[in-house]
Order: C-alpha cells, then sequence, then structure tokens
C-alpha cells in the first residue's frame, strides 16, 4: 500500500475544487423537495459541472451512468438517478466528486425530504456528528483506527451500526487512492496520520444490521435488511495544526 502525500500547493489546489463541490451540492441540496425526480437532480448536477468548469468524478468510474449518486431510503450509496418521484419522508443520500486542475474531491450529504419521524431525524443527525467526530481525530500523530473506533462508538452508543463493506478512501490524482478509511476499528491500529495525507472520512450508518447486498441495478448497494441509511462525507487533509475538510 502506497500513499500518495500532497504538497501544500496541492491541498490548496484541492481546496478551490473542494470549495465548487460545496457549492454545487448546496443548490443540489436547495431543489430537494417531493415531486420531483433524481434525474431532475441530475440534470442540474450535469449543469453545474459544465458552468463550473470541473469534470465529474463518477461518471464512467466503472461503468457509472451518471454525475450524481443519488440513494433513497435503504439504499446506502451509488444509486443511479432515475425517473423515481421523491415523496415526503424519503431520506435521500446526495454524493458527488469533481476534478478540479487534476484533483478529485468528494463529498456526501443526507436530506430527510419533509415530514418530521424522529428516528430518521435521528439517524440524520447521528450520521452528520458521527462524521464531524471522525474529522475531530484526523491529526497528526493518530491512526485510521483512532477515526474508526470513534466514529463505530459514537454510532453504536446511540443504537446504530455502521456498514463494514463499504469505506472511506484517500483521494487525489486519482479518486480512490490508498489507504481505505473504516468506520470501525480499534484505536492505536492501522497507518499512522502524517502531514499531507488526504482522506475521504464518509460514516455510512443503518437502523438494522450492517450487512449489504447490490442493488437490482447493480451500482447501488442496499441493506440486506431494508433498513434505513444515512451517508455523510467530505475530503479532509492532515495537517500539522489541524484536520483541514477542504468540501
Amino acid at each position: 500500500m502506497i500513499i500518495k502525500f500532497k504538497t501544500q500547493k496541492e491541498i490548496e489546489t484541492m481546496k478551490e475544487g473542494g470549495k465548487i463541490l460545496a457549492e454545487i451540492l448546496k443548490k443540489l441540496s436547495d431543489m430537494v423537495r417531493p415531486g420531483i425526480t433524481t434525474n431532475d437532480l441530475e440534470k442540474l448536477a450535469q449543469e453545474l459541472v459544465l458552468s463550473f468548469g470541473v469534470k465529474p468524478s463518477f461518471l464512467g468510474y466503472d461503468g457509472y451512468p451518471a454525475v450524481l449518486c443519488t440513494s433513497i431510503n435503504d439504499e446506502i450509496v451509488h444509486g443511479v438517478p432515475s425517473d423515481r418521484i421523491l415523496k415526503d419522508g424519503d431520506i435521500l443520500k446526495l454524493d458527488m466528486g469533481v476534478l478540479y486542475e487534476g484533483f478529485h474531491t468528494d463529498s456526501a450529504v443526507t436530506i430527510l425530504l419533509g415530514g418530521g419521524d424522529d428516528q430518521k431525524k435521528k439517524l440524520i443527525n447521528v450520521t452528520k456528528e458521527a462524521l464531524r467526530i471522525g474529522i475531530s481525530k484526523a491529526r497528526v500523530g493518530n491512526t485510521l483506527g483512532d477515526i474508526g473506533y470513534a466514529i463505530q462508538k459514537y454510532v453504536e452508543d446511540n443504537g446504530f451500526n455502521v456498514v463494514r463493506d463499504l469505506v472511506g478512501h484517500g483521494i487525489g490524482r486519482e479518486l480512490h487512492e490508498p489507504p481505505q478509511v473504516l468506520n470501525y476499528g480499534e484505536k492505536g491500529t492501522g497507518p499512522e496520520l502524517v502531514e499531507g495525507m488526504v482522506i475521504a472520512i464518509e460514516p455510512m450508518v443503518v437502523t438494522g444490521g450492517w450487512k449489504i447486498k447490490n442493488s437490482k441495478d447493480g451500482f447501488g448497494f442496499v441493506t440486506k435488511d431494508g433498513g434505513l441509511a444515512a451517508h455523510f462525507e467530505h475530503t479532509v487533509a492532515i495537517t500539522e495544526e489541524r484536520p483541514l475538510v477542504l468540501t
């Protein structure tokens, strides 16, 4: 496993790309409402990529046919946009990456449409907080196991589970680089975090068991037991002072 370290200048470039990605995801999130289709979101994503002058990271990756991933309810990640109409109570995950000046960034958010189901709200809040906690452990001298342990403990203490078979990753000139960034693990295990590492931290949290299966289209992953899933992701640089969120 060869980890590719980034220079300060490269991290600055990734930060510029990440800022664009954050803006695109914000505009997509603002469009989400009952009655639209996930294809409507894909169309906007395509337009935004063009207008910002970036390239989509996911389109064509392992044959993936879209710019955006739109995963609903029990779909965890890599849901392909379609004519499916979003409705009140749906949990929608938007996951997207962009290529800017030779470097990828990757980010995801989860949105609850419409009314208040307490368990759904809790699932989303816990997943978002798990990401914040994971990022807080992304410091020089800590290990990847410290990140995974902190995420897993918080999630399980709140009565949910983290998916084991899907993980975060290093990122840079390639969308997926070493190392794998697990959302579970033991303190003090795995590679040590060193200045210049850039990783995508992405807790995927489910209401039921953590086992998954392929969705019918072969691209997405769904919970095996039909439990609901939430997903948040940021691209994070390890710097001497603190974790630097690039997205």
